[in-house]
């Protein structure tokens, strides 16, 4: 790493000699990653050309999972990547987690359609319980949350929110009924579940990560 930052500002000046503007040049270092399977270290070399390559990871775990977990970092620190946890169907694993918060608000929404129940106008704030605001509240710092993450070139800010909104999720899920409440009740919890779902849906899809609707 410390070679590397040795060579930044030749190249930045070599650019700014040819006429580009100073700091045209961005470069991110990034650690070495440290692959993990069945508990143990997997050993690479690149002098005995002993190594893990990105498509063999996408490969074992599925694009989703390999790309959430190197997002989850900021690149400069260290990432010990657990093939078996990334291929887990498990809570444990973070990028099934945040899906599955995603497939249960659309379960939610699918449980209701086919219980003949469509979703309503503008809710009735004052149905709203103080978990469904809360809910609410962690939904409404998204748009500032993505604007700080793209200033700072720091991705891994929108993979922590997400695992924080997940939690709150899969607790609101299991502790809040939304078919068979009042009509006001019930309206004002779909349209928290249609919130949420399009919010975890448009995180993901920054990452690149897919947002299944049942798992």
């Amino acid at each position: 790493m410390a070679g590397g930052w040795t060579h930044i500002p030749r190249m930045q000046a070599a650019l700014t000699a040819l006429g580009l503007p100073a700091g045209w040049l961005n470069v991110a270092l990034v650690q070495l990653v440290r692959v993990v399977r069945g508990g143990e270290e997997v050993k690479m070399s690149k002098r005995s050309g002993e190594f893990v390559t990105l498509r063999d990871l996408y490969e074992e775990t599925g694009v989703d999972a390999a790309r959430y977990w190197f997002l989850m970092r900021r690149g400069d620190s260290h990432l010990m990547f657990d093939i078996d946890l990334a291929k887990s169907q498990t809570d444990e694993n973070p990028v099934y987690y945040v899906q599955m918060a995603h497939a249960r608000m659309c379960g939610i929404e699918r449980n209701a359609l086919a219980a003949g129940i469509a979703l309503g106008g503008a809710p009735d704030i004052s149905a709203l319980s103080e978990d469904d605001v809360a809910l609410l509240k962690t939904l409404a710092y998204f748009p500032d949350l993505v604007a700080r993450s793209a200033e700072a070139s720091e991705p891994h800010r929108i993979t922590t929110w997400l695992e924080e909104l997940a939690r709150a999720v899969h607790a609101w899920y299991h502790k809040s009924r939304v078919i068979g409440e009042t009509p006001a009740v019930q309206n004002a919890r779909l349209h928290v579940a249609r919130a949420t779902r399009q919010v975890i849906a448009n995180a993901l899809a920054l990452l690149g990560i897919t947002a299944p609707e049942r798992m």
